[in-house]
């Protein structure tokens, strides 16, 4: 079926829909089995180990490969690289739901993050043509910033709802028939592509930066010193093979802005505060309080509104005051959310669950915004690839030094919360200084 060009707002509108539906669900396909592991694990017959894996290798393909998918869209075609991407993930979904055992559940969640990150950096990447005005694509991208936050919250609930009333499989059947909603969707509502670009393909710069940000998350979520030296490693030499080859997968000239280097260091922060937020929260209302997962889910589910309804309105709001102050602002509205959270009960742990995802929302549809600010048309898939990169990183890395600092402290998930809090008015005050000079409307 041909794609029909999109110039129009009545065809722009639902195109937009698509691609942030197809977002959030990539997210969500990262969380959407969290609730329901113990049961994963009592079918299959996991150790902890194995179990493990199952949770991460989704997550660890998806991370290490949005670099290489933002440069194929580049030279590819958004369009062509959304429709495999989604595809594959489909696909991948649909091996996980009918997995008989352990190794074909983790080749399908391998599958499933690579489809993922094929089709979340030409999702952002296809917004130029979408938005081709300035003022209209700020505000779509702030909108877009808040999406991987919903994401994120949606697959945790719709996990928690599947493993209250019926089989961890069904969480990937869901995830089946929204791929081919989308793919439906897609066929007829995105703008084709034009004709393949020529370009060399940086294969050695796209192994390594897979392998190392790979090895470094692998190394996070199970405490290998080993494994994060060598994923460090691996990215330092990506780092000077980039710097030295004529068609580098990620140039570093890309980060030479400061607003740029800013907005990407907020959305790895904001992201890790959120993830490890929802993470001991979730553990210490089951755990220390007793509660069973839907109760869980449903003292939460504030946060997610919160969430969905600040990206609602960020596109306004960064249209008018600019992004940058979005940015610095959200880090500091944030900064209060942490600290009433970590108080982990009463009154203050509801107000935190209102104001966190206030400041998390607006820092990232800031951040998203000024990455991609100036950024070139043929840089689009490129921008894209590393905000996701960025989106993904925080979680594993942030997760990893809260769960350090927890078990390291008598007062646990309260006194890592608080020490979240006291990182994030440093990282406001110093955001604010360095953007200072480049806040504009």
């Amino acid at each position: 079926m041909p794609a029909h060009p999109i110039g129009s707002v009545t065809r722009t509108g639902p195109a937009f829909v698509l691609l942030g539906a197809v977002q959030i669900l990539l997210i969500c396909g990262i969380t959407v089995i969290s609730v329901a592991l113990p049961a994963v694990q009592y079918e299959l017959g996991l150790d902890r180990g194995e179990l493990a894996l199952v949770s991460s290798a989704y997550g660890l393909s998806f991370s290490g490969l949005l670099l290489l998918g933002g440069r194929l869209a580049d030279l590819y075609g958004r369009r062509r690289l959304f429709l495999l991407g989604l595809g594959l993930f489909g696909c991948a979904s649909a091996a996980a739901l009918l997995a008989p055992g352990f190794g074909p559940l983790v080749l399908a969640r391998f599958a499933q993050g690579i489809g993922a990150a094929l089709a979340a950096p030409a999702a952002m990447a296809l917004l130029p043509a979408l938005f081709p005005g300035p003022s209209r694509r700020a505000r779509a991208l702030a909108a877009w910033g808040g999406l991987s936050g919903v994401g994120a919250v949606l697959g945790m609930f719709l996990s928690g709802v599947i493993a209250q009333w019926a089989s961890w499989r069904w969480a990937f059947a869901v995830l089946v028939a929204a791929s081919l909603l989308a793919l439906a969707a897609a066929l007829r509502l995105l703008p084709s592509d034009g004709p393949v670009r020529r370009g060399l393909l940086d294969v050695l710069g796209a192994l390594l930066a897979a392998g190392g940000l790979s090895m470094l998350s692998y190394g996070l979520l199970g405490g290998s010193v080993a494994r994060i030296a060598l994923g460090a490693l691996l990215l330092i030499v990506f780092a000077l093979v980039e710097s030295r080859a004529a068609a580098p997968l990620v140039p570093l000239s890309f980060f030479a802005s400061r607003p740029r280097a800013v907005a990407l260091a907020a959305i790895v922060l904001a992201s890790a505060g959120m993830a490890g937020s929802m993470f001991f929260l979730s553990l210490h209302l089951q755990q220390d309080r007793g509660l069973s997962p839907l109760r869980t889910l449903a003292i939460l589910l504030p946060y997610g509104l919160v969430l969905i309804a600040t990206g609602a309105v960020a596109g306004r709001l960064s249209a008018r005051y600019g992004p940058r102050v979005l940015l610095v602002v959200g880090l500091f509205v944030a900064t209060v959310g942490l600290a009433l959270v970590s108080a982990l009960d009463g009154g203050l742990l509801a107000a935190g669950l209102l104001v966190l995802p206030l400041g998390v929302g607006l820092t990232f549809a800031g951040a998203t915004v000024t990455v991609v600010d100036d950024v070139p048309e043929r840089q689009a898939g490129l921008a894209g690839g590393v905000v996701n990169t960025a989106m993904e990183v925080g979680p594993t890395t942030g997760l990893a030094a809260l769960v350090v600092v927890a078990s390291g402290h008598a007062g646990g998930y309260g006194f890592a919360l608080g020490a979240a809090a006291c990182t994030f008015a440093l990282a406001a005050l110093l955001a604010a200084a360095l953007l200072r000079p480049h806040i504009r409307r």
